[in-house]
């Protein structure tokens, strides 16, 4: 379906809504539908919460923010975020803390729908002191020691929708993604809607010549949508590189709050979508951002004779 189509019908008002890609594959095109269709009171899931969180926060969609990074990936700060966070200005923002592995545990409790996920990562962290959700429970196991342990456990997140970005997938929602990943397939599984939005939708054949790449498979798949260069300014491995540049002009642009907002206007409220967006931008741009290709070696899966 069409992005304006997949954002109204599976991210509603006061919904919890998970947006991954770890520097990679981000779903930029995604929060931006969400910004034009102009929902309100979310709750948004993101491990590294960057500059489409930013975004977000500044367009009035966002009232709770659950991360274990935030910042403009290595690149400077994000403005509205960081008044959100230190003054409350122009509003508070309740903000959940976790590491990034507690985030991933979080992701796999959800997907397995457990009621905790155990770590030891959180000894001796501060972390615990400004996260109430950080609990101990005793093992039923003895402890290295033989005795009695105490550990470190999540809560499970089970958002209403996730949605990811990836390079490709089928008309049924097979989807595949290649170089860096994260935490996509768990996210999918612990929502209750996933959304699912690639470069380019391609023939059943292709998924299957290399089924190994299908990181989410149809049946955890809602919706599919075509959006190509939809992850700029982050990259998808072999199709447009990083927007560098862009990174780095964010932080001048977010630390002007009437800055921010009229880059808001002309470039996000001010499309009709994201084709539209991207044309704006123009191919001479484009072409700055193009990659040679890098082909990985045929596997041969092989085939009874």
């Amino acid at each position: 379906m069409s992005m304006r189509a997949a954002i109204a019908g599976f991210v509603h008002d006061g919904d919890t809504v998970c947006l991954e890609g770890f520097t990679h594959l981000i779903p930029t095109a995604a929060g931006h539908e969400i910004i034009r269709q102009g929902r309100r009171d979310l709750t948004v899931v993101r491990m590294t919460s960057d500059i489409v969180v930013d975004q977000m926060l500044a367009a009035g969609c966002v009232t709770r923010l659950v991360s274990s990074f935030v910042g403009n990936s290595s690149a400077g700060s994000l403005g509205e975020l960081r008044r959100r966070v230190e003054s409350a200005d122009p509003a508070p923002l309740a903000f959940e803390e976790y590491s990034h592995y507690g985030m991933v545990c979080r992701y796999l409790a959800g997907s397995q729908r457990l009621p905790f996920y155990p770590l030891r990562s959180y000894g001796g962290s501060d972390l615990p002191s400004v996260n109430s959700d950080l609990r101990k429970v005793t093992s039923p196991y003895p402890g290295p020691d033989g005795e009695s342990e105490q550990i470190y456990v999540v809560p499970p997140v089970n958002p209403d929708v996730t949605i990811i970005h990836a390079q490709r997938a089928d008309r049924s929602g097979n989807t595949q993604m290649w170089g860096l990943t994260g935490i996509q397939a768990e996210a999918v599984y612990a929502a209750d809607k996933a959304v699912v939005v690639v470069e380019e939708i391609v023939d059943d054949e292709v998924i299957r010549s290399d089924p190994n790449r299908t990181l989410v498979p149809a049946h955890a798949v809602d919706a599919v949508v075509r959006c190509p260069r939809g992850a700029h300014p982050s990259f998808a491995q072999g199709y447009y590189d990083r927007d560098n540049a862009f990174y780095r002009a964010w932080s001048h642009i977010s630390k002007d709050p009437q800055r921010l907002r009229d880059w808001l206007d002309e470039w996000v409220r001010g499309t009709a979508d994201h084709a539209e967006y991207v044309e704006k931008l123009g191919e001479e741009f484009w072409a700055g951002l193009a990659v040679g290709e890098a082909l990985s070696e045929p596997v041969n899966y092989g085939r009874r004779l």
